[in-house]
């Protein structure tokens, strides 16, 4: 798989992920089934929502500017170090996910592994 499909592949899963977590956010969707199921109440949902759209826009930036579909606001090493800080969060986020409460947020261990591997075809150096 080359770098510009994994940037694609990333950007669409992003896409729904913001989607989702705002769908949270406007209570479309029940808080109780993310987080691990320990959220307790509309307060900490908030800040633990906002953090997480907060997160995933700043790897959706990267990922614009990595792929070439935004000008560089950021030079590249700058965007590769915060790629390799998703690679190691999408990491321990999958074990987080693996000992979640909620069969739905155990799910996410699958995706949140496919974000390590499509990060690490991105941010890998080509053999030239």
């Amino acid at each position: 798989m080359n770098k510009q499909t994994a940037i694609k592949i990333m950007l669409g899963f992003l896409t729904a992920i913001l989607i989702f977590h705002f769908c949270i956010l406007l209570k479309i969707i029940p808080y109780d089934i993310t987080w691990g199921g320990r959220l307790t109440n509309d307060s900490e949902m908030y800040v633990f929502e906002t953090f997480s759209i907060l997160l995933n826009l700043i790897l959706y930036i990267a990922l614009l500017i990595k792929g070439k579909f935004i000008k560089e606001i950021f030079t590249e090493r700058i965007v590769n170090i915060v790629l390799w800080i998703f690679i190691v969060f999408f990491g321990l986020n999958t074990i987080g996910n693996l000992f979640a409460e909620t069969l739905f947020e155990k799910f996410f261990s699958i995706i949140t592994l496919l974000f390590v591997f499509l990060l690490w075809v991105i941010v890998k150096k080509s053999k030239t």
